[in-house]
């Protein structure tokens, strides 16, 4: 049985490969949010996020499913300095491989930890296409503005 997350999880990593491979160094040091982030920090932002994600399931797998605090614009701010130091490129690939290495572990659930997890009615924790799709489509939407839709 596929999971409908497990495909879109797919689609939004093959998307998320698809635009890291098409930008230039140029294109990914572009402000693309009025707090100073960058294209390639949003695709560092969401590298750490689904590695967060994934170390998360790893961590569930072993202790057992349990709520987490959301702290995340928190931890959002604070990551700004630190993912502006980031090569823009080492960004761009970071995301791609964590959200391979995540998706991995997603699909390697056991039915009753993933039955648990989804039992936690958080919609981003095992599809992870709706985080990412949201940061492809604003990356998107802003290139295709400054470049005048080319």
């Amino acid at each position: 049985m596929t999971l409908n997350y497990i495909v879109e999880n797919k689609k939004s990593r093959a998307r998320l490969s698809k635009l890291v491979n098409s930008l230039s160094e140029k294109d990914m040091q572009l402000v693309i949010y009025k707090e100073g982030w960058t294209v390639a920090v949003a695709f560092a932002h969401v590298a750490f996020w689904d590695e967060r994600r994934r170390l998360m399931i790893k961590a569930w797998r072993e202790k057992g499913v349990s709520p987490t605090p959301y702290i995340d614009d928190i931890v959002n701010d604070v990551l700004i300095p630190l993912l502006l130091a980031i090569p823009p490129k080492k960004a761009a690939d970071l995301a791609v491989k964590a959200a391979e290495a995540l998706d991995k572990e997603i699909e390697a659930l056991p039915d009753k930890i993933r039955r648990e997890i989804e039992a936690l009615n958080d919609p981003k924790a095992l599809e992870r296409a709706i985080h990412r799709n949201q940061h492809l489509d604003e990356i998107e939407d802003f290139l295709k503005n400054k470049t005048g839709g080319k």
